[in-house]
């Protein structure tokens, strides 16, 4: 896949700034099947550092709502106000059950890399995401899964790095989760484009440091996983 967008930015302020599968390229794949015009206001759910606010206020012109709980408000705004985007990118400090906004308030909600730690649950996306965004508004998200789900255990050779409570789930389990939601029309699920491209970003930067994630990708293992998009449409 070409990253027209995301190779633009500079690579030592990417690598410094992930917190996982390169957000930037995650994001630019994610953002190619949204609607988004300059003025909406997107909710970026789980932003981290803020790499996926920084590309969607500069390449679209959003306003965006850049909300983290392990990130404070305070060190992602001296972060966008490094790059001048303290204007369109708002840092809040707030936990995924307990948003701090009102009922269809976003035009549209985007999460990267994040959506799996809070939302793997029923009801999460009925009682806490989508009655912020607009009727009409757009859900995606991209998370880190599985081609097929575990049904008969995790295999041998991932046991050392892969646990349950790590919610890696294959396209269809998240569709399934969706679909129970009534307020919203699932529109995609698909495995993405990106899958090797963005962990590969994220494993070659500072190795030392992630021996357990290089060794569950290497070789035939990586066979197991892919990175999983879902679109969904607010009704």
């Amino acid at each position: 896949m070409n990253f027209i967008k995301s190779n633009h930015y500079d690579i030592n302020f990417v690598k410094e700034n992930m917190m996982g599968p390169n957000s930037m390229k995650t994001i630019e794949e994610l953002s190619e099947s949204l609607y988004l015009e300059r003025g909406m206001r997107v909710l970026d759910l789980g932003c981290g550092k803020g790499l996926t606010s920084i590309f969607l206020a500069k390449e679209y012109g959003v306003t965006v709502f850049a909300t983290d709980l392990w990130i404070s408000a305070t060190d992602n705004y001296n972060r966008f106000k490094g790059i001048g985007l303290e204007d369109k990118i708002i840092p809040i400090h707030a936990e995924a059950h307990n948003l701090p906004f009102a009922h269809e308030f976003f035009d549209v909600a985007v999460s990267i890399d994040a959506y799996h730690y809070f939302g793997a649950k029923e009801g999460y996306l009925s009682e806490h995401l989508a009655p912020l965004i607009k009727k009409g508004g757009q859900i995606a998200v991209s998370i880190p899964g599985i081609k097929h789900e575990f049904t008969n255990g995790i295999p041998t050779e991932l046991l050392p790095y892969c646990s349950y409570d790590m919610n890696f789930h294959s396209c269809n389990w998240w569709r399934d989760l969706w679909e129970k939601s009534d307020l919203v029309s699932v529109q995609e699920c698909k495995e993405m484009r990106c899958f090797k491209e963005a962990w590969q970003d994220w494993l070659s930067y500072d190795k030392d440091s992630k021996e357990d994630d290089i060794k569950m990708l290497e070789g035939k293992n990586a066979d197991y996983f892919n990175l999983v998009s879902i679109k969904a449409i607010r009704l």
